[in-house]
């Protein structure tokens, strides 16, 4: 599994990389901030809401801790996507959130 830590996110951002962001936590926990421009899609929707995504890009899937993130890579993997976990998840993040 591809990995990637908080602080590397926060530095792409900064330098304006373009990144696709997948939060995996539930709503009610996005609702109190996430990293900008990240989509979520709770953990429990991924094998429902993966057509959504184009197995072209790469995609940084982040949750609270690291641990659902890391069960939605690995899912997702298999499935064919290029993903990498955020481990630390949005405890590790001190860049901005919207």
């Amino acid at each position: 599994m591809n990995q990637i830590t908080a602080k590397e996110v926060e530095m792409l951002l900064a330098e304006k990389k373009p990144l696709n962001i997948i939060d995996v936590r539930e709503v009610s926990e996005v609702q109190a901030g996430k990293i900008p421009g990240a989509m979520n899609i709770p953990l429990g929707l991924i094998e429902f809401r993966m057509q959504e995504l184009d197995k072209n890009n790469d995609y940084i899937i982040v949750c609270r801790s690291g641990a659902r993130s890391s069960q939605a890579t690995n899912f997702l993997e298999y499935q064919g996507y290029k993903v990498t976990n955020m481990t630390g998840g949005m405890l590790a993040w001190e860049g901005q959130i919207e």
